[in-house]
C-alpha cells in the first residue's frame, strides 16, 4: 500500500510539472502571436505584452485586470504596463479611434491548442511515471 501511495504522489508531481512546462510554452506562443497582431505605431504596445508565471505579479496597469499575483497552476498573458496604459483602448477602440483588436484574437487563435497540448502533456507524464519501475 505504501508503494502505491508513493507512486501516486510521484505521478501527481510529474504530471503537474509537465503540464506547467507546456502551459508556459503555450502562453509564450500566445504572447508571440499577440505581439505580431499588435499595431506597430511605436512598438511599445507589442513590447508591453508579458507572460507572468505563478507567484509573480503582473505589470501595473496591465490588461485584463491590472496588477495581481498569479496563482498556482496559472500563467497569465497581459498587455500594457506603467508606460503603456492604453492597451484596452487599442483593443476595443474609442469614439475617436477604430478598434484594432490584437489581444483577444491572438488568445482565441491558440486557446484550444494550448488546452489540448497541456492536457496531453499531463496525461503522457502521468502514464510514463506510473509505468516507471
Amino acid at each position: 500500500m505504501k508503494e502505491t501511495i508513493a507512486a501516486m504522489e510521484r505521478v501527481k508531481l510529474a504530471a503537474k510539472e509537465a503540464a506547467m512546462k507546456q502551459l508556459i510554452k503555450g502562453a509564450n506562443n500566445v504572447a508571440d502571436v499577440q505581439r505580431q497582431l499588435a499595431p506597430e505605431d511605436t512598438g511599445a504596445l507589442a513590447d508591453s505584452i508579458a507572460v507572468t508565471l505563478p507567484g509573480h505579479t503582473t505589470p501595473p496597469y496591465s490588461q485584463p485586470g491590472g496588477s495581481r499575483v498569479v496563482g498556482e497552476n496559472q500563467v497569465v498573458v497581459t498587455a500594457g504596463n506603467a508606460d503603456v496604459r492604453y492597451a484596452h483602448l487599442v483593443e476595443h477602440g474609442t469614439s475617436q479611434a477604430e478598434a484594432q483588436p490584437f489581444f483577444f484574437p491572438g488568445y482565441r487563435l491558440l486557446r484550444d491548442k494550448v488546452t489540448r497540448s497541456t492536457a496531453s502533456a499531463y496525461g503522457r507524464a502521468a502514464r510514463k511515471e506510473w509505468n516507471r519501475k
